[in-house]
């Protein structure tokens, strides 16, 4: 058709037929052929160009390594500093455990005390059982202090006289106050001396013991 014919059809309101859709031409596999090359052809080519890009991109965090990391020089140490507080260390340890064994020796010891303190009244108690001189008839209150306090023992006449001169005393055990001879009460002493509440020495002053003279005696109904 030449183009007068196609002017005067066009003219006329025909329009031309379409072109045909030109597809790609395929490789012999049966896959469209890409103009340029494939992708993975052009980075390969890319990275065999490229040394860096051969191995993996390095992250902006990889340049800051930790401390201690392989090929990163770690902080210098003070050795004196370190020295310091090793023998600080120690020092606290030693003492720490010398008033732990403080503690425990004197726990042992206030132990050893009240078990000694204890047998020696158990074994004091079996030395005077029945061997108290107290009275039921006596009437005379001696006083004497015993432990920062004022105590005394009831007895007679008689007994008020030979307790005065030292040849009596008074022992205080198990919450009692007995009266028993010089020779027990010396014998006494021997196993628990706290024991002994009154031992009246016949050559010391009488201003030792004012509660000896009978005109001291307290009467009965007097409130201490």
């Amino acid at each position: 058709m030449n183009d007068t014919l196609r002017n005067q059809l066009m003219g006329l309101g025909f329009k031309p037929a379409p072109e045909p859709e030109r597809r790609p031409a395929k490789k012999r596999d049966g896959s469209p052929e890409r103009k340029g090359g494939s992708v993975g052809a052009g980075r390969g080519a890319e990275r065999r160009g490229n040394p860096a890009a051969q191995g993996r991109v390095a992250k902006p965090s990889d340049k800051r390594q930790r401390p201690g990391a392989p090929g990163q020089a770690r902080p210098p140490r003070n050795p004196a500093r370190s020295r310091e507080d090793i023998d600080l260390a120690k020092a606290y340890a030693i003492r720490a455990q010398r008033e732990k064994d403080e503690r425990i020796a004197a726990e042992k010891a206030k132990q050893d005390a009240a078990r000694e303190r204890r047998e020696a009244r158990a074994k004091l108690t079996q030395l005077v059982q029945g061997k108290a001189l107290n009275s039921a008839d006596a009437d005379i209150a001696r006083h004497f202090e015993y432990g920062g306090k004022i105590k005394r023992i009831h007895v007679t006449a008689e007994q008020l006289k030979a307790l005065n001169a030292g040849e009596l005393g008074v022992l205080q055990t198990d919450g009692r106050y007995l009266l028993v001879d010089a020779a027990l009460l010396a014998e006494a002493e021997q196993v628990f001396a706290p024991a002994v509440a009154l031992k009246v020495d016949p050559d010391a002053p009488a201003a030792d013991d004012p509660y000896a003279d009978p005109q001291y005696q307290v009467p009965d109904d007097l409130v201490w």
